[in-house]
């Protein structure tokens, strides 16, 4: 007799339950880690494997709709589908919590008031189907700050630039780009491509802070299941943290501890608002690579540093990216670039004690290399012990990959299929994998 199929419930539309990606016997010690689950505070992922934010640059500019920056079919598709082949996490993309920290005018965005707005609804429909997949969604909360009213990244190629101004005319808001510090002299880069930002007065980084909370409090009633705070790739709390654009006298400038100040307040605000075991999740650059550009940047001593106050924030996953926030950056492009810093900081991390979980990202794309990233974190403690005392830590909790899974949205299946791990398959996939 055929298994029966089982509807999920809440959608008011036929769809399966689904549950891709799932180890069938993820206890079973020839179980990769990479298919084990990973507890993140209260939440469970049946995997390692996380879809990183990546913009779409695909929701309504026009400042005069109800629809502007809400997530749309589109997002249902892109996401769902995802969701469908089988990632333990989809993270949406950078959604800005004020107009003005949008990085296009087509950016997702979660400012509106109420439960009714659309760009609520849209966040729900999105969170609805991921879940009826069988996966986990969390939502990035950012701000671009001086990077911000820039066009969709095809309109610039069109025009043979890296990046081009987004004006008024469409959608753009020039009078408002916004930074820790103002002047030409903190555009991100020379010519056309970005505006000049103004220097934001301290109440309104103390709105901002606020802000944060607003959009994570709808964001939980929509579903979520986690939130990350966007503080990387020199957007405006990677801004606030470095040295380079934070030119600032008052209490969010200066020292380490005044420039991480508007990340800690922003952290407590949204740890404030959201249920106890939900995750919050940090992603940061942890360097700007700028080694003999400038006599004072962010680099991987400062995130070691960051990283060790997580646990007094309430932020329980660190997301490890690097760059963006200078154009002089010189980036070490090797193959494990990336991940080398996840690695370092991780292993930083549990020799004070602490237990942050980590996340590597960047040019992640064999199965093989994936898994021994994480291979054995945090399986059980014996493991975790003999681990310590051989040398032979994994590098980070979790992976996440973003390109990879525009090119290979199958790339969950395919890897479960390469490491030998009998797994789960969504109904309707089921004949062919």
């Amino acid at each position: 007799m055929a298994p029966q199929v089982i509807l999920y419930e809440g959608i008011p539309y036929f769809t399966p339950a689904n549950n891709g990606g799932a180890a069938k016997d993820p206890k079973n010690p020839d179980t990769p880690t990479l298919f084990r689950p990973l507890k993140i505070r209260g939440l469970i992922l049946k995997n390692r494997i996380m879809v990183a934010p990546m913009c779409m640059y695909s929701a309504q500019s026009d400042p005069s709709s109800p629809f502007v920056g809400a997530l749309t079919n589109y997002h249902i598709a892109h996401l769902g589908h995802l969701a469908l082949k089988g990632a333990g996490l989809i993270i949406i993309e950078a959604t800005a919590v004020q107009p003005n920290g949008r990085i296009t005018p087509n950016d997702s965005g979660l400012w509106q008031e109420g439960t009714e707005s659309e760009q609520f609804q849209g966040l729900k429909r999105v969170v609805d189907f991921v879940h009826s997949q069988g996966a986990k969604i969390a939502i990035q909360l950012a701000h671009a700050g001086r990077k911000a009213s820039t066009t969709a990244p095809w309109i610039a190629k069109e025009a043979g630039k890296g990046s081009l101004r987004a004006e008024e005319s469409v959608g753009g808001w020039p009078s408002n780009v916004v930074g820790p510090s103002g002047g030409a002299e903190h555009i991100w880069a020379p010519g056309d491509g970005f505006w000049a930002p103004r220097e934001l007065h301290t109440a309104e980084v103390e709105e901002l802070v606020g802000a944060f909370a607003r959009s994570a409090k709808l964001s939980v009633l929509a579903g979520v299941d986690a939130i990350e705070i966007y503080g990387a790739h020199g957007y405006l709390i990677g801004q606030f943290l470095s040295p380079v654009t934070n030119k600032r006298t008052d209490k969010y400038g200066g020292s380490f501890e005044n420039r991480t100040r508007i990340l800690r307040e922003i952290a407590a605000a949204i740890r404030a608002v959201i249920p106890v075991d939900m995750p919050l999740f940090l992603r940061i650059s942890a360097t700007e690579w700028l080694d003999g550009k400038v006599p004072e940047f962010w680099d991987l001593p400062s995130s070691v540093a960051l990283a060790k106050l997580l646990p007094e924030l309430g932020i329980d996953f660190l997301d490890v990216s690097s760059g963006g926030n200078h154009k002089d950056q010189v980036i070490d492009t090797h193959t494990n670039y990336q991940i080398d810093l996840a690695s370092k900081i991780r292993k930083e991390i549990r020799q004070a004690g602490q237990s942050t979980l980590v996340g590597a990202v960047g040019l992640i794309t064999q199965a093989d290399a994936a898994s021994q990233i994480v291979q054995g974190a945090h399986i059980d403690e014996a493991e975790a012990a003999e681990a310590m005392l051989t040398g032979t830590q994994p590098e980070a909790d979790a992976v996440l990959l973003g390109r990879q899974f525009l090119r290979e949205a199958d790339w969950v299946i395919n890897a479960a299929k390469k490491l030998g791990v009998p797994f789960t398959a969504p109904w309707q996939l089921s004949p062919a994998v």
